[in-house]
């Protein structure tokens, strides 16, 4: 199939390059418009126990699909102030006229005793409660359309909107900025990397058009999931930054094999056909193996998670097709001008430099310092494992937690609303716990009224509010002050806590609420609950997922090399590499070193985050593993180890080793300034999302770049030629059957190339002929 994409890009290298831009052009118009479709949501397993609650409670009980909080402040005169009082009616009246609107309720119409739960500790904010209808997406787009129509300041009154609603809304639109602000960060720096890195200006926009192709078809994908599933707009973020640093790798990988081919003799046309079946195979396995590391995210039931795996897997195959399709029809039609406009010639000749002279490869700085490495294999290869554990230590002290307003910066009205709850009301609904009992039809009153009691008995930092009144420690002490009530044969009441979310104590509270003997079946709801049922959904699936990468990873490294030793190192340094990037977000983001990078340290981390980070970045590290494995294969079946060898050979003796040292250096020397300078860009892109406003994605970004750079540096460059020098032949080997099974099945490059199209042939070649 290469060789026949090589012949067809030789042949009429225009078409090609044509038709690429007609759909380039049609997936951008069709998927640019895709943020307007996406959600902010996808945190909550849709099958849990608190959201089967949180559904009942919209049914039943109108309580709406999400909450919107409105807050009126008067730092004059309080909330007992006419300006106050009009504008806290007015918005709550035109609330409660909105079809979108269950139930309302304010500082100015609910009784007496429950209006102190919505009044600030100084009396100047009063909040106006309201339930939005729509589902997760539809509830944001009515949000916004709502806070655009009442949330403005009159008569001296400051009015804000905030809520689990404005939350997404405002995580939405940071998002979008976000996204602008990345692409005007990484796009016109990987440019000046890549003019450093290819030279000629034209070669460094190669990897920027197919990273086009690959972003804008993702996108069209995307807007195509969006019209049956919700999609989380994070995935963006991913498919920006993912296209181009895998356009980037995988082209940076075609232009150097084809510049190397060309260098060793070969003429243009035999060069690109040896690029592609040699470097475009490695680039399609590449991209098979980073997909399939992200497809395990399909099995969470979050679709936030899911989200990113229709991302990913789109992303990654729409890069790997440009790089094969485009990039050597491309090659083909520039020839020589693949060179022209060499900025780094410019520069010599300004600074009276002579031209670099070609030296060989056992003499470049790769080969010297992989000889090096490997002479003292053991030193640094424990040197490094030990570092590597030492950054990753943190991790074991991560804590689960869910994302509320503070994943938002300071500036969001949704932030500054959050904040004022948690310290200037007494009550903060956030920490509240939501019990419903689905079925009372046999229940008395009294029953219900009896179970809130023993509630209240569970914790000294707890108070129910249930149909019968409030009750603490036991003791009835006034009326309802929290949402409770009893309608369609369910009822539900609600347990107002002191205690911080995501603490210990929290989760204590909890467990002691659950042991709470119940007179029928009841589910529970509420930050707390969901961040539990969120972080089990996540960890109960864990081990499968992990099963599943790891299986598939060995399996197809094992048809790249006819080893079981490589895939299982593979599987080893990857997840020694992943440590540090871990240990990183523990200890800067959960425990607020360095300033958390500037977001606010809720001494949590989203759960869903560190799932995301690994099978995303796992992927990645196979993506440099094929990379350099696949070239150190060449030199190995080269060097003679695929012919007979003498028994002394056979025994494992010095030649053997001498064999797989030189195919390790030489692989390296070919791969080293590759893997490095595809790492540096493809940090770049990742980095850029470090300017993200929208905390977690900040997290996301660091994550990356961390995990990108260990993995081509310490990991690529010292672990890898330490631990396969010390393995020496045994690198190569698998069990007779297995080995039996490769010969079959296994992939090889020893077939003869057909010879190119000639010259009459090309650009007058119908397809079919090409092919």
């Amino acid at each position: 199939m290469l060789q026949r994409i090589a012949r067809l890009a030789i042949a009429a290298p225009r078409r090609v390059l044509a038709v690429a831009a007609l759909v380039m052009v049609a997936a951008g118009i069709f998927g640019v418009p895709v943020a307007k479709s996406l959600s902010a949501g996808g945190f909550q397993d849709p099958t849990s126990e608190s959201a089967q609650a949180t559904a009942l409670l919209a049914d039943k009980f109108s309580r709406g699909d999400m909450q919107l909080v409105i807050s009126v402040t008067d730092e004059a005169d309080g909330t007992g102030s006419a300006a106050a009082r009009a504008a806290g009616t007015d918005i709550a009246s035109q609330l409660k006229a909105s079809p979108y609107v269950t139930e309302v309720s304010s500082a100015w119409t609910v009784p007496a005793p429950a209006a102190t739960a919505l009044i600030s500790r100084d009396g100047k904010t009063g909040l106006i409660l309201a339930g939005i209808t729509g589902g997760e997406s539809g509830a944001q787009k009515h949000a916004k359309e709502l806070a655009g129509q009442l949330v403005h300041d009159r008569d001296g009154v400051t009015v804000r909107a905030g809520g689990e609603a404005m939350i997404y809304v405002q995580v939405n639109g940071q998002s979008e900025k976000d996204l602008l602000m990345m692409e005007s960060i990484a796009i016109p720096l990987s440019f000046v990397v890549l003019v450093w890195v290819f030279g000629g200006l034209l070669a460094a926009a190669l990897p920027l058009a197919v990273g086009g192709f690959a972003i804008l078809g993702s996108l069209a994908v995307l807007r195509g999931f969006t019209m049956v599933t919700d999609v989380s707009i994070f995935a963006l973020n991913l498919t920006v930054a993912m296209g181009l640093a895998l356009a980037i790798d995988y082209t940076l990988l075609i232009v150097s094999r084809y510049r190397d081919e060309l260098a060793d003799g070969a003429d243009p046309d035999r060069a690109l056909m040896r690029t592609m079946a040699t470097a475009g195979r490695t680039v399609l396995f590449s991209a098979m193996t980073v997909a399939l590391s992200m497809v395990a995210m399909v099995l969470f039931p979050m679709y936030f998670l899911k989200s990113f795996a229709y991302a990913g897997i789109a992303v990654v195959a729409l890069a790997a097709l440009a790089a094969i399709v485009v990039a050597p029809a491309a090659i083909a039609l520039l020839g020589d001008r693949l060179d022209s406009y060499d900025v780094r010639r410019f520069i010599r000749r300004i600074l009276g430099r002579p031209e670099p002279v070609p030296t060989p490869v056992e003499q470049s700085f790769w080969y010297r310092m992989t000889k090096r490495v490997m002479r003292r294999s053991i030193p640094i290869g424990l040197a490094i494992v030990a570092l590597l554990l030492m950054l990753g230590a943190p991790f074991l002290g991560i804590k689960w937690g869910f994302p509320d307003d503070r994943v938002l910066p300071s500036s969001a009205s949704a932030r500054q609303l959050g904040d004022e709850l948690r310290t200037d009301f007494a009550v903060d609904s956030s920490t509240a716990v939501t019990v419903v009992l689905p079925d009372v039809a046999g229940l008395r009153p009294a029953e219900i009224n009896r179970y809130a009691a023993d509630l209240s008995r569970a914790d000294s930092e707890v108070s129910v509010s249930a149909p019968g009144g409030t009750f603490v420690d036991g003791n009835r002490v006034g009326p309802p002050t929290l949402g409770t009530g009893i309608a369609d044969g369910s009822a539900y009441l609600t347990v107002g806590s002191h205690v911080p979310l995501f603490s210990d104590a929290s989760e204590a509270q909890l467990d002691a609420l659950h042991a709470v003997a119940a007179p029928a079946e009841v589910q529970f709801t509420g930050v707390a609950q969901v961040n539990r049922d969120s972080s089990h959904a996540i960890t109960a699936r864990l081990p499968m997922v992990l099963g599943i990468i790891a299986a598939i990873t060995f399996v197809l490294l094992f048809l790249l090399t006819g080893s079981v030793v490589l895939p299982l190192k593979a599987l080893v340094l990857n997840v020694l590499s992943l440590s540090a990037a871990f240990g990183a977000l523990v200890w800067i983001f959960q425990d607020g070193h360095l300033g958390a990078l500037g977001t606010t340290s809720t001494g949590t981390l989203v759960a869903n985050l560190p799932v995301l980070l690994f099978c995303i970045a796992f992927g990645l590290s196979m993506d440099y593993e094929v990379f350099l494995v696949s070239r150190i294969r060449e030199y190995w079946l080269q060097s003679g180890a695929d012919t007979e060898m003498s028994p002394r050979e056979r025994s494992g003796h010095l030649a053997p080793r001498v064999r797989n040292d030189e195919s390790v250096a030489l692989g390296l020397a070919r791969t080293g300034r590759v893997v490095t300078a595809a790492a540096l860009l493809m940090s770049i892109s990742f980095a850029a999302l470090i300017a993200a406003q929208v905390a977690f994605m900040r997290m996301f970004g660091l994550g990356l770049t961390v995990a990108v750079l260990v993995d081509a540096t310490l990991v690529r460059m010292l672990l890898v030629p330490s631990f396969m020098h010390l393995m020496g032949q045994w690198n190569w080997w698998a069990p007779a059957p297995l080995a039996r099974l490769h010969e079959r099945f296994g992939i090889s490059e020893s077939a003869e190339l057909p010879a190119p199209p000639a010259g009459p042939q090309r650009e007058v070649a119908s397809m079919t002929d090409a092919q």
